[in-house]
């Protein structure tokens, strides 16, 4: 397989709250002969700020792919967030002229200028597109043929579409097929495609709490023994705040919420401290006894 190389885009949270995902994709794109360079001086992709200050996250979004330019690499974000906003952004400076010079205006002052020459891609892109299907199966020593799970691909892999462009937004198939190259059966539940509400957590935390209940609970009802997610927003949604879902609507789920590279690297044969699973807020003690 030829050299796969990335800057790899950390984004804000997960270097501060989800390290356990940066920990278990290390592991298995190394494996996978996937490259990752340091990204130096990131900055912020800029989302959190769109509905706020609209120009300040193009400024943002383009500073970073300034700076991937400079070291001439595409991106690989872990964030769906992060890969949708830059490739967004990347889309729109490069037919918007009159845009991208008000950006390379501000850029200038850092000594930066967007041109558009970069590429960004989402892990989950990178796994299929990149490594692809037979690649990532050869490299399954240890299937989890004993685990049925269910997945959350959540809503910035897969829209807007026309950003994005990867996977049916409505009938998605690749995380699935991903999950049942590691052995494991990926369960289909009433609405899959459905936000968890991370988006609006700090406006108003019980509409989220709801969403994500009702997703778990009908993640139950199929006998799902995990849930797999590639975002950090909605990993927190289902591993972080479970807890807080059962106390609050005095329910009781216990389903454990593995990053898809926890996963795979189980059947890779990694460790499940190599994987960080202890940093995962729900107990994962029980689906390991079945691996």
């Amino acid at each position: 397989m030829p050299e796969v190389r990335y800057l790899l885009f950390l984004g804000c949270v997960i270097p501060y709250r989800i390290a356990s995902y940066e920990i278990s994709a290390r592991k298995v794109l190394a494996k996978l002969g996937v490259e990752l360079v340091e990204m130096p001086e990131f900055n912020c992709c800029g989302l959190p700020l769109d509905p706020v200050e609209h120009d300040m996250m193009l400024v943002l979004a383009a500073r970073n792919l300034a700076v991937a330019e400079q070291q001439n690499l595409p991106i690989m974000a872990l964030c769906p967030g992060c890969a949708g906003t830059l490739r967004k952004v990347n889309m729109i400076l490069q037919k918007d002229k009159k845009l991208k010079e008000k950006v390379n205006g501000y850029l200038k002052e850092t000594g930066l200028e967007f041109k558009g020459t970069t590429k960004v891609k989402h892990i989950m892109q990178v796994l299929a597109e990149d490594v692809g299907f037979e690649k990532i199966k050869e490299t399954v020593q240890n299937p989890l043929n004993q685990l049925g799970v269910t997945e959350h691909a959540g809503c910035h892999v897969l829209r807007p579409a026309k950003y994005i462009g990867f996977d049916d937004p409505e009938n998605p198939t690749i995380l699935k097929n991903l999950i049942e190259l590691t052995g494991a059966k990926s369960l289909d539940y009433m609405d899959a495609t459905e936000c968890c509400g991370a988006p609006i957590i700090g406006v108003n935390d019980m509409i989220p709490l709801q969403l994500t209940r009702e997703k778990l609970d009908h993640m139950r009802e199929v006998g799902a023994q995990a849930v797999i997610t590639v975002c950090p927003f909605c990993h927190m949604m289902f591993d972080i705040n479970q807890p807080r879902i059962e106390r609050v609507f005095n329910e009781t789920f216990e389903i454990p919420v593995l990053h898809y590279t926890q996963l795979l690297g189980l059947a890779m044969g990694f460790s499940p401290d190599e994987l960080a699973l202890s940093q995962l807020r729900v107990d994962t003690s029980e689906i390991l006894k079945l691996l």
